[in-house]
């Protein structure tokens, strides 16, 4: 049973190791990939990305209030 034990921390520490690989490799890919735009492009794309969820949250909050308005009656 120890053997499983073992076998099971070094498979943990592998994947560990190939989440931290992987973690730095998609740094350095948006690193890569910010570079290419202007600073600008990155605060407008920030900015809709916001107005997008607030839009969200304006559709969800009128479909709550129409629930509750149902379960009123």
């Amino acid at each position: 049973m120890p053997e499983n034990s073992t076998q099971t921390e070094e498979s943990r520490m592998g994947f560990d190791d190939a989440r931290e690989h992987f973690k730095a490799a998609r740094a350095c890919m948006r690193k890569s990939i910010q570079d290419f735009f202007p600073p600008g492009f990155t605060e407008h794309r920030r900015a809709a990305h916001k107005e997008i969820l607030l839009s969200l949250r304006s559709l969800l909050d009128a479909a709550i209030q129409r629930t509750e308005a149902g379960t009123k009656n």
